[in-house]
């Protein structure tokens, strides 16, 4: 809503938006004109259900949509980023009197900044990689020695015992300390850095249940990645580090108040996606590409050189890392599960034969994509009926699909038949005690369990066996597809859950398994190992689910290590993302969706194009005088949640009212707070703000810290005194003529990051402002309340 933060149940009035359409306005009225808002328009909704419409007929003035969204399971109240520069006098004397020195210490404080992201976006993917891989070991350990013992049922009850504790504890911590901290979290920070801001997207209680909730998850045996809350991890580190720590943990640095303002944070925020993704896969240049495709909606080539050094800082902290874990001092990590599938070893060669088969497994990719993107969306939306019941009913939820899973990776291997020893077997078989790729569990000496090896392991080592060279006959056809079957629909399932929780694996699990298929069915025509055909299942279902082209290409070559298997990932992933796409969307978008968030694609919809500026712009307007008493102010700000005033001069402070500019929300809270009040109604030069204020003063404070109306006192006198406003105006606000057509607003706003747009009439005579556009009236749901026979065809 653009408003101060609230929670949904205490916002008063509800849904404040904060853009208007009448000029002349009384104040004194809000809280009447809001109050019939809602039961107006629902009058006009039942009259337009039953009743005739008229073409383009305008129905409402107010816009109450998308002002609340979920994020994580969490509602909450939606503000927008700020990505414009104010020009207002003490920003630009603030300009003027920066020094040489001053600008070099800013640049070297972002470069430390970035190394540092770097080095903790490291640590942090190593330490969760370590943990799971230790807790997930020792539950695999204990439950293989109780079966060598035949003690099958203990064995069960030890392993879904372990299971249901792990996944209630990161329920737990999850659903009380921080529901925003749910699911894979690339959908919050891809719509953070499209400008939309909720409070909790990337607080610090989100970071740490996204590690430790994350930890618990993958070692509970889930059907999840770690790598999606990799990504969200790596956006709270950089928003800890850009807004100077956190005030509330008493963890703060004033020296970083440089960056207290909107767009260096989305800088930082992006390095910090980007690593991510790096310390998740070991893929430095994936994470790049995967900020550019598909988490930044603005981009800009000093940026992408940054976030190439936050890639290549986590790079280097993980080859250490893992070189001292290799000595053996590092528990069960065993070869890390930092996933490293090196293929290099088998050389591919490819013929017509070979084109075809990767053609039908795109093909395949991108049915499997499309079918379980709709699946998925339906299934979250079930899950958020239970979800809005409370905590209780999350962890509950989240015990249940535990135990389902449990039943499966136990249940289904006693259903695979056991396969004697290969007597050419790369590695130890059957491994005991260890990971690897031939689990013995029920099976008597020198046999093992196909379903097992995939089952008993965790999802790393999976992908590794499926991946893995030169087992042509390790694994049966009705192992694959029952491992295929239950993956595909434990992966459904899990994701809506109350834990941190990827797509990323899930989705390569799947992929590898009919890759694996289709490659064993087309042995007799086909040359390629099947272990390279599960590589290039991966990537048609990561094509089909996610739609990213580049960056997942990039990502599975340097997990791989396999350079000439690029121009068949290349063909089956454009191949999947283009059949799928005929379906539905990509499915971070279609979350995004429906969790409500108003995101700005980059192409406007056509139907936009039928309408002008002036058209959607809601009311009521508020505007300011230049110089405006001090009783008016605090009302407007304690009325409504608006967050920008526009600032008109009238006779006697000018010939004619003309529009001076914008002023910030913030910005008031700021000047009313140092009371430099006058009696009289006449215009200043503006030296008392100047000289009491700095530009630091009026700089973003971090989430949920700033300046409300309700922590300032004014006596009766004072509310009936006067305060200059143009020293804190923005003066060159951008603005459109009221003509100007919605589709080209709709491109300008979402290219230049504005979260105001003032519209300004096309003939003179008039007040010097129509309206405000923000975010939220190019909104669909807006446009279409406002114009119900309008058709998103045209």
């Amino acid at each position: 809503m653009d408003g101060h933060h609230l929670p949904p149940s205490h916002q008063s009035p509800p849904a404040q938006p904060e853009r208007r359409g009448s000029f002349n306005y009384d104040i004194e009225s809000t809280d009447a004109a809001w109050r019939g808002a809602h039961t107006a328009s629902e009058a006009l909704l039942r009259y337009d259900d039953d009743g005739p419409r008229e073409p383009l007929l305008r129905k409402r003035t107010t816009n109450t949509t998308s002002q609340i969204a979920i994020v994580g399971a969490n509602v909450c109240p939606i503000e927008s980023l700020d990505y414009e520069i104010v020009e207002n006098d003490l920003i630009k004397q603030d300009w003027r009197s920066r020094k040489k020195k001053q600008i070099f210490q800013y640049i070297v404080l972002k470069w430390s900044l970035v190394l540092l992201i770097g080095l903790c976006t490291g640590l942090v993917g190593f330490f969760n990689n370590l943990a799971v891989e230790n807790i997930a070991g020792f539950k695999l350990l204990l439950t293989g020695d109780l079966m060598l013992k035949k003690r099958y049922f203990t064995a069960f009850l030890a392993y879904g015992g372990c299971n249901l504790v792990l996944a209630a504890s990161a329920a737990a911590i999850c659903a009380y300390i921080a529901p925003a901290a749910a699911g894979s979290g690339i959908p919050e920070v891809k719509a953070y850095l499209n400008g939309i801001d909720a409070y909790a997207i990337l607080a610090p209680s989100t970071l740490f249940v996204k590690i430790f909730g994350s930890i618990l998850g993958v070692s509970a045996g889930f059907v999840l990645g770690k790598e999606g809350p990799m990504v969200h991890t790596g956006a709270c580190i950089a928003n800890l580090l850009g807004q100077g720590g956190s005030r509330k943990y008493h963890l703060t640095c004033n020296w970083l108040r440089y960056f207290k303002n909107d767009r260096d944070r989305r800088d930082l925020i992006t390095c910090g996606s980007a690593a991510g993704v790096a310390a998740a896969f070991r893929a430095p240049v994936g994470g790049v590409l995967f900020a550019l495709e598909e988490a930044a909606s603005w981009w800009r080539s000093a940026l992408l050189w940054r976030t190439f050094f936050t890639t290549a800082v986590v790079a280097v902290v993980l080859r250490g890392l893992i070189g001292f874990c290799r000595s053996g001092k590092c528990g069960l990590f065993g070869q890390g599960g930092l996933i490293m599938f090196d293929l290099s070893a088998t050389i591919p060669t490819y013929s017509t034969q070979d084109i075809i088969a990767i053609i039908v497994l795109g093909i395949i990719g991108g049915v499997f994509g499309g079918l379980f993107n709709f699946l998925l969306d339906r299934i979250l939306r079930a899950y958020s009926f239970i979800n809005e019941k409370g905590a209780p009913y999350k962890i509950l939820l989240t015990i249940t699909i535990s135990i389902i899973t449990s039943a499966c990776s136990y249940g289904l291997p006693w259903l695979a038949p056991c396969t004697p020893c290969p007597a050419d077997a790369m590695e130890q078989c059957p491994t005991i005690g260890r990971s690897g790729n031939y689990k013995n569990f029920q099976c008597p000496p020198g046999h093992y369990n196909g379903l097992a090896s995939l089952f008993f392991n965790t999802n790393d080592d999976a992908i590794r066996n499926l991946f893995s060279s030169g087992t042509e006959k390790e694994f049966h056809m009705s192992t694959l597809f029952v491992f295929f079957t239950a993956i595909y629909c434990l992966g459904l399932v899990t994701y809506g859950i109350a834990v941190p929780s990827g797509l990323f694996i899930p989705v390569i699990l799947a992929g590898a398994t009919y890759g694996r298929i289709v490659g064993t069915l087309l042995g007799p025509i086909s040359d390629l190992d099947p272990g390279l055909f599960a590589l290039l299942g991966a990537a048609s279902f990561l094509g089909g689910t996610m739609r990213m082209t580049v960056s997942v290409c990039v990502i599975l070559l340097e997990l791989t290590n396999d350079l000439l298997m690029l121009p068949l990932v290349m063909l089956v992933l454009l191949i999947s993302k283009t059949i799928a796409d005929s379906f539905n969307k990509g499915v971070y978008d279609q979350i995004i969706v429906m969790k409500g968030m108003p995101f700005l694609e980059a192409h406007a919809e056509p139907y936009m194009r039928h309408l002008v500026a002036g058209d959607v712009v809601s009311g009521p307007l508020i505007s300011f005088s230049g110089v405006e008493r001090v009783g008016n102010i605090v009302q407007a700000l304690r009325i409504t949640g608006h967050n920008g005033f526009p600032v008109v001069d009238e006779p006697p402070l000018s010939e004619a009212p003309e529009l001076v500019g914008l002023v910030l929300r913030s910005h008031l809270l700021v000047l009313l707070k140092g009371k430099g009040f006058m009696k009289d109604k006449v215009k200043t030069s503006g030296s008392f703000v100047l000289k009491k204020f700095g530009a630091f003063d009026f700089a973003k404070a971090g989430s949920g810290k700033g300046l409300k109306i309700e922590d300032l006192d004014f006596t009766d006198e004072e509310m009936d005194m006067y305060v200059d406003l143009h020293p804190i105006t923005n003066t060159s606000p951008y603005t459109v003529v009221e003509t100007m057509s919605l589709a080209k607003a709709a491109v300008l706003f979402r290219a230049l990051g504005l979260r105001h747009l003032l519209v300004v009439p096309k003939t003179p005579g008039r007040p010097p402002i129509v309206g405000i556009l923000t975010r939220h009236d190019f909104m669909p749901e807006h446009i279409h309340g406002v114009f119900p026979n309008l058709h998103k065809s045209h």
